[in-house]
C-alpha cells in the first residue's frame, strides 16, 4: 500500500507532525489546565468576566470539560470542526460584558487584552507542566509549540501577528503585564473553589484524596510572582519538579481508556478519521499503531532529555 496512513485525510489545524498534536494527549494536561485557571484569575478584568457571566461554582466540572473539549477539538478535530468551535466561542464572547471591579467601567469580554491574557496564561501553563513533568522538548520544539498555538489564538478572536511566537516573547509578555495583575476578591473565590470544589457528599473522600493533591500541585507550579500575589509561600522548585515528574509517571502508567481525560478520545477520533472508513479493520489498526508510535517516539527523539526554557520558579 503506497503513501502514508494520513494521505488524503484532513489532518486538522495542527496534524500529527506538530508538537501540539504530540503533546496535548498527555494526561498531565489536566494539571496544566488547573494551573492555567489559577494564573488566569490574577487578571482582575479577565476573572471578573468569568465570574459575572457564568456560575462556575455550580457548573465547574461542566466548564472544565467544555474547555478540555474545545482544546481537544482544536488539536485533533477536522479543520471544519475546529473553525466551527472557534466561531461558537467568538459569537458567545461578543454578547458578554462585565463591570470592572475597581473603576466601574463596563467592558466586553472579547477585549483583545483579555483574550491575550487568557491565551498566554494557558499556553504558558501547558508548556510549563509538559516540560517540568519530563516531556523532552528542546528549546526549538518549545518555540514551535508556542508558535503553533497562535492558530487557536486566531480562533478566539486575536490577530496571530500580535501573539507571542516563541518562548522569549511569551516571557516578555508576562513581564509587561505583571503590573496589571492582582489577587482580588474574584481571584480569591477561584482559589478557594479550586482548593475544595463542591462535590456530592459521597464523593467528598475522593475529592480530598485526589483533587486536593492535584490542585495543590498545580498551584505549586505557579511562578514566584503568582505565589506572592496569592499571599502563600512558594515551595522549593526542585521539590515541586520531583512531585510533578512522579505524578506524570503515575498518570502515564494508567491505560488511556481508564483515565478521566478527554484528549485521547479526540486522538482516537482523529485516527478513525484518517482511516479509509470508520469500521475497525487491519488498516485502521495499522493507522492507530503508526500514529501512537509516532507520539511515543516524538517524546524521546530530541536527544537532550528534560530541558526547560526558563527558570521553573
Amino acid at each position: 500500500m503506497g503513501g502514508t496512513p494520513y494521505e488524503g485525510a484532513d489532518p486538522g489545524l495542527y496534524g500529527p507532525g506538530s508538537v501540539t498534536w504530540q503533546c496535548h494527549g498527555d494526561p498531565v494536561m489536566w494539571i496544566a489546565g488547573i494551573r492555567a485557571l489559577y494564573l488566569q484569575a490574577l487578571h482582575p478584568r479577565a476573572v471578573r468576566g468569568v465570574v459575572a457571566n457564568s456560575d462556575f461554582r455550580r457548573d465547574a466540572w461542566g466548564r472544565l470539560l467544555r474547555t478540555a473539549d474545545f482544546v481537544g477539538t482544536l488539536t485533533y478535530g477536522t479543520t471544519e470542526a475546529a473553525e466551527r468551535a472557534g466561531a461558537r466561542v467568538r459569537a458567545i464572547h461578543r454578547k458578554l460584558s462585565a463591570v470592572d471591579p475597581e473603576t466601574g467601567e463596563r467592558f466586553s469580554v472579547d477585549d483583545p487584552e483579555l483574550l491575550m491574557w487568557v491565551h498566554c496564561a494557558q499556553i504558558d501553563s501547558f508548556l510549563h507542566i509538559l516540560l517540568r513533568s519530563g516531556v523532552p522538548l528542546t528549546p526549538d520544539r518549545a518555540d514551535r509549540y508556542v508558535d503553533e498555538n497562535r492558530v487557536n489564538a486566531r480562533l478566539v478572536g486575536l490577530d496571530p501577528a500580535d501573539v507571542p511566537a516563541d518562548t522569549r516573547r511569551l516571557e516578555a509578555y508576562f513581564e509587561e503585564v505583571l503590573p496589571r495583575l492582582a489577587a482580588g476578591a474574584d481571584a480569591r473565590a477561584v482559589d478557594d473553589f479550586l482548593r475544595a470544589p463542591p462535590v456530592p457528599r459521597l464523593l467528598v473522600p475522593g475529592r480530598n484524596l485526589l483533587w486536593g493533591p492535584v490542585s495543590a500541585l498545580a498551584y505549586d507550579t505557579l511562578p514566584g510572582w503568582a505565589h506572592c500575589l496569592y499571599g502563600r509561600p512558594a515551595p522549593p522548585p526542585a521539590e515541586v519538579t520531583r512531585r510533578l515528574r512522579l505524578t506524570g509517571r503515575v498518570l502515564r502508567s494508567i491505560p488511556a481508556g481508564l483515565r478521566w481525560q478527554l484528549p485521547p478520545g479526540h486522538i482516537l477520533k482523529a485516527i478513525r478519521r484518517m482511516g479509509p472508513d470508520s469500521r475497525p479493520s487491519a488498516y485502521t489498526l495499522r493507522t492507530s499503531a503508526a500514529i501512537l508510535d509516532r507520539l511515543g517516539r516524538a517524546r524521546h527523539d530530541d536527544g537532550g532529555g528534560f530541558k526547560t526554557w526558563r527558570s521553573p520558579d
